[in-house]
């Protein structure tokens, strides 16, 4: 597996190395030794897929602790950018956001610790988007940010997302009161 640190301490994009042949692939997922030595010690307690066709964005999501989740996530099927903003209170990179880029083909996946906001666009029509959760879903402790927050000056790569009423809603950076 390749390991690749991104900017903001904490978020790492795992490559697996593919085995093809005639037969087909066979490649290595996961594993705890190697995800462990990368920073990654967290146990996934639940796993959640999304299918969404091309243009739709989701997120800026967040669970609040006691709920508050790390997650690993990657694209079963198509391709999502993806984006992780740090929310987490005396961080040296608060605010501040990465991007990666999800392809079936490629297999990577993108690790997002607590404290983080997330989403994603779809890039391809009937796109799975495969989420792996260190804490369980509870609905009162929701939380997120506008993912056209001029502060926060995401690039999506897309002029016309498809976005929920719930995500049109969310409340910008400034004044926000993160509870990481």
């Amino acid at each position: 597996m390749q390991i690749k640190n991104y900017p903001i301490a904490g978020v790492v994009e795992i490559t697996p190395r593919i085995f093809a042949d005639d037969r087909g692939a066979f490649l290595e997922t996961f594993s705890a030794k190697l995800f462990a030595e990368a920073g990654i010690s967290d146990t996934f307690v639940q796993d959640n897929q999304s299918i969404s066709k091309k243009g739709v964005l989701r997120g800026l999501h967040f669970q609040k602790p006691p709920y508050a989740q790390a997650k690993l996530v990657s694209v079963v099927v198509g391709k999502a950018l993806d984006v992780a903003v740090d929310i987490r209170k005396g961080s040296p990179t608060y605010g501040q956001h990465v991007t990666c880029l999800l392809e079936a083909e490629k297999r990577n996946c993108f690790f997002i610790p607590v404290g983080f906001a997330h989403g994603f666009v779809a890039l391809e029509e009937g796109t799975v988007f495969q989420y792996k959760c260190s804490n369980y879903y509870n609905k009162e402790s929701e939380g997120g940010l506008l993912w056209n927050d001029p502060a926060l000056n995401i690039d999506w790569g897309i002029e016309q997302p498809l976005i929920s009423e719930k995500d049109e809603i969310l409340p910008t950076l400034e004044g926000f009161d993160s509870p990481f």
